[in-house]
């Protein structure tokens, strides 16, 4: 079976100038592998699922550091949009860790990965229509393109799955696979847009 590889921003060469657009992209990348993962079987699913667990974790830590201080800065009731898609990556964060943790053979996978397409496509859709929408009416183009540089170094530079022992060992116990993932992430985005 031929391998099926989903592009993700961070490791091909699209000119994403365009925050929006390319978070619009990974949305599509990540509906992508949720179809994969459920129509996969063991090994090929428990990679598929590795891709998945990246490119969520990236995803919503760039946009957590990137997309979110920018609405509650710029938006007319920016603060409450924040707050509710933080609320949704809560809920989304806790099924996503707790699948983490189970093997793909499981059966109790493919139930809890469909409850966390269902919490992920919702809030992609109220992403979209109460952040993207507002991020493009905004801000002007330059600033569209500085904010894709950084989710692209984010992802770029987050590892295709996460390592124990990168971070000290009681760090990467005490929060996870994903949450040390999400870590190494903030810092690749803080350094992309030159915070410290």
């Amino acid at each position: 079976m031929s391998e099926l590889h989903t592009s993700q921003a961070g490791d091909d060469q699209a000119p994403d100038i365009d925050v929006v657009a390319l978070l619009m992209r990974q949305h599509g990348d990540i509906r992508n592998l949720f179809d994969e993962v459920e129509q996969s079987r063991g090994e090929e699913r428990r990679d598929t699922f590795r891709r998945l667990v990246r490119l969520l974790a990236v995803h919503e830590t760039a946009e957590e550091e990137v997309v979110h201080p920018f609405v509650r800065r710029a938006v007319e009731g920016g603060e409450q949009v924040v707050e509710d898609r933080l609320a949704e990556e809560k809920s989304a964060k806790e099924t996503l860790s707790a699948l983490d943790e189970m093997d793909t053979d499981d059966p109790e996978f493919m139930p809890r990965l469909m409850q966390l397409r269902t919490e992920v496509q919702e809030h992609a859709r109220a992403e979209e229509r109460y952040e993207f929408a507002h991020i493009r009416r905004s801000t002007d183009v330059t600033n569209l393109a500085a904010m894709a540089k950084a989710v692209k170094a984010a992802e770029a530079m987050a590892p295709t799955r996460p390592h124990p022992g990168v971070q000290s060992a009681t760090a990467n116990v005490a929060l996870g696979p994903v949450a040390a993932l999400m870590d190494r992430t903030k810092d690749a985005v803080r350094n992309a847009m030159g915070k410290s």
